[in-house]
Parts: structure tokens; C-alpha cells; sequence
């Protein structure tokens, strides 16, 4: 771990007593946020300055801010609460008619199947999923699913349970060909996994901040192409979706033109603390440089990978491949349950998902909390090991 890292490490003061390998459900704040978030507070309480024209400098900072980290214009970026809400942009905004089908695929995160279901009951759609291969998604199957009625296919960048990162490129391609709306949930990638969303013809990208981008719950950013913006129909426009040029003294204005930019589609978000929570997270993700976080992440797994070699205990069930592995690793053995509380015990921090053990690492892990994990997995497989060798004897 160079020393940029293990200077950012000590912005992370849980570092001293766990070791958080726990990510992909949420991220630690850091005390850049709490100072930012907190001088907010001081400010809010003494009510002697109006701090509100201040948010929406600070709120176009935090779009250009996810405009770079995805490869996008500052113009094409929105924030708001969650995930959910740009996926809702997708599912009531697009340009569908009764009857059309929306390609989905059967290990989707819910954040994607509610967003789609709620959408189709009441615009009369067809949901269909694709059925997956190895826990995967299956590309071959995606293509042969495609009908006259498709319209639109909605994934996750990297799957929540596995960490198996889609190949968005090609399926870009197909969506390309067969002309599809294509609509991504990004949160398990945005942050440790680098990505440009223009490049890859993505027309619509929703991502929760509260996780790899470390921001706190409660917000999140989405990217709108410029081929989609015109085509959607706003479902939640607000008195924010026009440019008020902070005019504050004369708002008899009931007919200004909505914005020409994402911000048409934000609503009314501005929940300053969240902001500058947002912007402090960013100013640390960009500082060290997304594909050096993913440098890091990677080669902390493949040291966990190396502690674990000829274990007949534990099986991995993540893919190792390059092309589609992430910053999330997964293992599983007969008494998963038991592994998760024992790990817990040890002041470890994972999750259980789907039938494995989630570890998920990142930019404030180095290599003696990966060497605090393997002693105590390499614990746990001996102790089982000679509790079946018992009941066995």
C-alpha cells in the first residue's frame, strides 16, 4: 500500500478496531465528511447566515464531480436520493407503449425489478428475465430473448452477490443494433471499478453514493444521454426543473422554461449536508484515482486468494476472470452462517449473500487487514476440520 492510501486510511478511524470489508453494503464515513457535515450543522444553528444560494455552487461542484468520475458532461449529470430514482426516470420516463417488453435479467438486484415491475403494472408492460447460466448473466441468452416488442434492457454494472462485472461494452453493441434503451444500475462498480458511460452507449446510469463513493445515504447521482433526454417524460418535475437564476424576489414566474440539462430530471434535491458528504467523498475517490483503487482492491483479493491456496475447506465462488471480476470476492463452505458470526466475532466485517460470504474490499483496506482475515478464516477451517474429523472417528 503506497502512501497516498495509508494517508487516506487514517481519514477512516474505524480502521483502528475493525477490520470493513463490507462495502458492498455500505461504506464507512470518513472525517473529511463528519468536518464538512458538521461546520453545516454549526452553521444551521446559529441562523445568522442564509447558506442557500451557497447550495447550488455546491451542487453543480458534486455534478461535475460524478461527470468525471464516469466519463460524462456536467450537463448530463443529476442527484438525488437513490438508485431507485434514476431507475424510476427510466421506467416511467421512456418513451413506452403498452405492450412493449423491458429484458431483465432472474439475479437482478430488487432495486431494479421494483423499479420495472411498478412501472409495467401501470403502463401495461411486459417484464421478462433472462435466465442466467453459472449464476451469470448469460449474453447468448440475453440475444435469443430479444423480440420485436423488446425495448429496453436494465442490468446492474456488477452484480450485487458475486461481484461478476457485466461485459457492457458488447452488450451495448447488441442493445446498439436492435436499438434498445439500455439502463444500468451502477452502484456496485461506480467508485472501484473505472467505467465511461458515453463510450459505451449507456442511455441511462442510476448510482447509490452510499456505498463505494462512501457519500452518505441518501444520495446518489444518474447520468441521462443526450440520445434519451428529449424522449423522456418527466414523472416528478418540481419548481426546480426551471432555471430561477436565484431571482428569489419575483417568483409570480409560472412559465419558465425547464432546464435543457439533467437537472430538468433531479427534482427538488437539496440536502446541503448530503452535498458536501458527497463532495468530500468525491475529492477522496478522484484524489487517489479510480483505477488505481481498483489496482489496490484487486491485488488485496489476490493476496486473500494466494492465503487460501489448497484450502479443501473453503470454495470460491466469485469469477477471477480479468474481464469481469470486481471489487467484490466471494467464498462459501458447509457452515456458512456459523463462518459469517465467527468473522464477525473477530471484529471482521462481511455480508452473507445468496449462499456465500461478501467480501468486499476497498481504498482504506491494506494488506494487514487481508493477513487478519486469512489467519482467522484459516482459524475457523481448523477448528471445523477437527470437529468433523470427530464426529467422523
Amino acid at each position: 500500500m503506497n502512501d497516498q492510501f495509508e494517508k487516506i486510511r487514517k481519514y477512516f478511524p474505524h480502521t483502528k478496531k475493525i477490520v470493513f470489508l463490507n462495502t458492498a453494503a455500505f461504506g464507512p464515513m470518513s472525517t473529511p465528511i463528519k468536518e464538512a457535515i458538521d461546520a453545516n450543522l454549526d452553521l444551521r444553528i446559529a441562523a445568522e447566515v442564509d447558506d442557500t444560494r451557497d447550495m447550488y455552487e455546491l451542487r453543480d461542484r458534486v455534478r461535475e464531480g460524478y461527470a468525471r468520475l464516469v466519463g460524462a458532461e456536467t450537463r448530463q449529470i443529476g442527484v438525488n436520493i437513490n438508485t431507485s430514482y434514476g431507475l424510476t426516470l427510466a421506467s416511467y420516463g421512456l418513451p413506452l407503449n403498452e405492450g412493449d417488453e423491458v429484458l431483465i435479467s432472474d439475479i437482478e438486484f430488487p432495486a431494479t425489478i421494483y423499479a420495472w415491475r411498478g412501472a409495467a403494472e401501470i403502463r401495461k408492460l411486459k417484464l421478462s428475465f433472462i435466465k442466467s447460466k453459472d449464476r451469470k448473466f448469460d449474453i447468448g441468452e440475453f440475444e435469443r430473448s430479444i423480440t420485436d416488442k423488446t425495448r429496453v434492457l436494465s442490468i446492474s454494472f456488477v452484480q450485487f452477490f458475486n461481484g461478476y462485472k457485466n461485459d457492457l461494452a458488447r452488450l451495448s453493441e447488441i442493445c446498439k443494433r436492435h436499438k434498445l434503451f439500455f439502463v444500468v444500475d451502477g452502484i456496485q462498480g461506480a467508485g472501484a471499478e473505472p467505467i465511461n458511460v458515453k463510450e459505451l452507449g449507456i442511455d441511462i446510469f442510476s448510482c447509490g453514493c452510499q456505498k463505494w463513493l462512501l457519500a452518505p445515504f441518501g444520495s446518489s447521482f444518474f447520468y441521462i444521454s443526450d440520445s434519451v433526454k428529449d424522449l423522456i417524460i418527466p414523472h416528478n418535475i418540481t419548481w426546480y426543473a426551471a432555471d430561477w437564476k436565484l431571482q428569489f424576489s419575483d417568483l409570480f414566474k409560472y412559465d419558465l422554461p425547464y432546464f435543457d440539462t439533467a437537472e430538468r430530471f433531479q427534482g427538488g434535491y437539496y440536502a446541503t449536508m448530503n452535498l458536501l458528504g458527497m463532495e468530500a467523498a468525491l475529492k477522496i475517490i478522484m484524489d487517489l484515482g479510480v483505477e488505481n483503487i481498483q489496482r489496490l482492491n484487486h491485488r488485496l483479493i489476490d493476496n486473500l486468494i494466494e492465503e487460501l491456496k489448497g484450502s479443501e475447506y473453503y470454495k470460491i465462488t466469485s469469477s477471477l476472470n480479468e474481464e469481469v471480476r470486481s471489487s467484490i470476492f466471494t467464498i462459501t463452505c458447509d457452515n456458512l452462517a456459523e463462518l459469517h458470526r465467527f468473522l464477525f466475532h473477530h471484529k471482521i466485517y462481511t455480508a452473507c449473500r445468496e449462499g456465500s460470504v461478501r467480501i468486499s474490499v476497498h481504498l482504506f483496506n491494506n494488506e494487514s487487514d487481508i493477513e487478519k482475515t486469512a489467519e482467522v478464516l484459516k482459524l475457523f477451517e481448523r477448528q471445523n476440520t477437527k470437529k468433523l474429523a470427530g464426529k467422523t472417528s
